[in-house]
């Protein structure tokens, strides 16, 4: 069973840069590819963007494109999401999840557990 655990999250000003850690444990986590994944309060959870397990593709939702940058260190079972220039839309409790599409970001039908997630809070 793959487990995930995010952190880094935090209160930043417009502008400001946050980096999130996703630490995995269990399942072999250099098979898997990764999505981060945001929700906001009262909306729907949103795809932010993807990895595959090798680090050397990464799609993102066009609203980070530019901003936003995923990459993994699978010699720490880690996945990481650099957040510059951040904005207040951007805050949200953000999440790590595998990812069975990259370009979709759709999330396999087994991963039901999904973790705790970290708050970012970006003020105007």
């Amino acid at each position: 069973q793959l487990q995930l655990e995010e952190s880094g999250g935090g209160l930043v000003q417009a502008g400001g840069s946050l980096r999130l850690s996703c630490a995995a444990s269990g399942r072999a986590f250099s098979n898997y590819n990764m999505a981060w994944f945001r929700q906001a309060p009262g909306k729907e959870r949103e795809s932010v963007g993807s990895i595959d397990w090798s680090g050397t593709r990464t799609y993102y939702t066009d609203s980070v494109k530019g901003r936003f940058t995923i990459s993994r260190d699978n010699a720490k079972n880690t996945v990481y999401l650099q957040m510059n220039s951040l904005k207040p839309e951007d805050t949200a409790v953000y999440y790590c999840a595998p990812c069975s599409q990259l370009v979709t970001m759709s999330v396999p039908t087994w991963y039901v557990n999904w973790g705790q997630g970290t708050q970012v809070t970006v003020s105007s």
